[in-house]
């Protein structure tokens, strides 16, 4: 019997009908293997589509469209994603299918007129070596990072957008033990772990009565109830990082979380600015930082593709400010 190659599921299957209907026309090309980001905006009263298919960005020149189909696009695809987006709410941000990302923001808050960014997942989910096979780092690396997981160290994972940062949060947790209950949390769910025994947890907003918010804080303190091995945060963004912190500093280790800097010696300021968000005094922040987080692992994207281009360790000044040196890749 002739045995068939088994074909790997579109991302436009795993779409939801209203998903399918708010794309309409551009679905087919959510399935180009390549794409990466599918951009559309307006600009001077015209709808334009621009794509990514991990090089630059490329305009669709060919498609157009009205700012009022811009605006029930974006208003469509958000709600196929179980928010809301109107006058009152202007901006969301949504998953849809396998780890789909959209964020739709509208005018006025658009000042041209509505914007829809929609980022796309590969259409397979590297482990890490597949990962390491492709150019992420050298094998001293590697096997670092294999060892830091196993160990439970707490790592950061830092970069800027489109550099891979959930992509390798992902691979890593993977490396977790199956015997491990990894609990993550994320404003808008993202990470795809193959791992056993998970439990995704999304923030919620607001309904259009102002009622039913869950924050990123909120889902993180719970957390800590669930008798979790490990707790992983997709991105820090605002005042959840002293949360954060206060679990890793009591027992919680193993944990990993993504960090938006865009050169490693960004990442004592953008930790500084989150702990401002939080209340809590740079000194008393930096102890923290230093005591929590024991690697900080920064990725960036190339023309070649995602690597790690520095590891580095926090740590207090004699001064007492934090700062942050290289570590031998």
């Amino acid at each position: 019997m002739d045995h068939q190659p088994q074909r790997v599921p579109a991302r436009s299957d795993r779409l939801n009908s209203a998903a399918r209907r708010a794309l309409g026309g551009l679905l087919s090309l959510l399935d180009d293997p390549e794409l990466r980001d599918l951009l559309v905006q307006v600009r001077e009263g015209i709808g334009e589509l621009w794509v990514d298919r991990g090089g630059q960005l490329q305009e669709v020149t060919k498609w157009k469209a009205t700012p009022e189909a811009v605006y029930g696009f974006a208003r469509d695809l958000i709600a196929a994603g179980g928010r809301h987006l109107d006058e009152l709410h202007p901006c969301a941000n949504v998953q849809l299918g396998d780890g789909i990302r959209v964020h739709a923001v509208l005018p006025p808050i658009a000042v041209s007129g509505a914007a829809v960014s929609i980022r796309v997942p590969r259409m397979t989910v590297p482990d890490f070596g597949e990962l390491v096979d492709g150019g992420l780092c050298g094998a001293a690396t590697a096997d670092r990072l294999r060892r830091e997981v196993k160990l439970r160290q707490n790592l950061l994972i830092t970069g800027g957008t489109g550099s891979g940062k959930t992509t390798l949060l992902a691979a890593l947790m993977d490396l977790v033990g199956k015997e491990e209950r990894v609990v993550t949390i994320e404003d808008v769910a993202e990470l795809r772990l193959k791992h056993p025994h998970i439990v995704a947890l999304e923030a919620r907003q607001a309904n259009i009565e102002g009622s039913g918010e869950i924050t990123v804080d909120r889902l993180l303190r719970e957390a800590l109830r669930m008798r979790p091995d490990r707790i992983v945060l997709g991105e820090c963004r605002g005042a959840e990082i002293a949360t954060l912190l206060a679990a890793l500093n009591t027992g919680h280790d193993g944990g990993a979380g993504t960090l938006h800097a865009s050169r490693l010696s960004d990442v004592p300021a953008r930790l500084e600015a989150l702990g401002a968000l939080a209340g809590m005094e740079e000194r008393a922040l930096g102890r923290q930082v230093v005591s929590a987080l024991h690697t900080i692992v920064h990725v960036e994207r190339s023309a070649a593709g995602h690597r790690i281009a520095a590891l580095g360790k926090l740590l207090m000044s004699p001064q007492g400010t934090l700062t942050i040196e290289r570590t031998a890749l």
